[in-house]
């Protein structure tokens, strides 16, 4: 029975981060792009965001499409690095300016206590990323939920990365 449940529930996480997400309608993708010009400082349309979810959580990449592009390398990794210290203090408030308060997963992360999230930005060669990871169930839904919103809002710009099966950095 036990080996079932295990079975059943790998099958599920599978499912689960897998899923295609649906792209936003073309006005709220117009509007969020416009929202994003006053918070990320890089152009959109020379960069690519990658949503990747892990077991615990998972991995936010923005990279240069043109590695070459020095100037967009290192806002990327402004940005990011920016950011992932607001984040570790609970402060969401960018993706709330671009995507609203009632984004998907957002109210949930705001809840999370200093430490329950831990929060690692790394530079790339062509850009930077922030690993996201946790034990607790409820902000690895409300990661793998506002990954969904962002891949959905920037339709544009993003794509889901692949699922990664391994623990991230506990």
């Amino acid at each position: 029975m036990n080996l079932f449940i295990l079975s059943l529930s790998l099958v599920l996480f599978v499912v689960t981060t897998t899923h295609a997400t649906e792209p936003a309608d073309e006005k709220r993708l117009d509007e969020v792009a416009e929202r994003g010009i006053h918070v990320m400082p890089f152009n959109l349309e020379k960069t690519t965001h990658v949503f990747s979810k892990t077991a615990n959580g998972g991995i936010q990449q923005v990279i240069a499409k043109d590695k070459s592009d020095t100037a967009q390398v290192q806002l990327i990794r402004d940005h990011l690095s920016e950011i992932s210290e607001e984040f570790e203090q609970g402060d969401f408030s960018k993706p709330a300016h671009v995507h609203g308060e009632d984004m998907p997963g957002l109210a949930e992360l705001k809840t999370a206590n200093p430490g329950q999230i831990k929060i690692e930005y790394t530079a790339l060669p062509n850009g930077a990323q922030i690993i996201y990871s946790t034990k607790l169930p409820q902000f690895i839904k409300a990661i793998h939920q506002w990954f969904d919103a962002q891949l959905s809002d920037h339709a544009r710009h993003a794509v889901p990365g692949h699922p990664h099966r391994h623990m991230h950095h506990e």
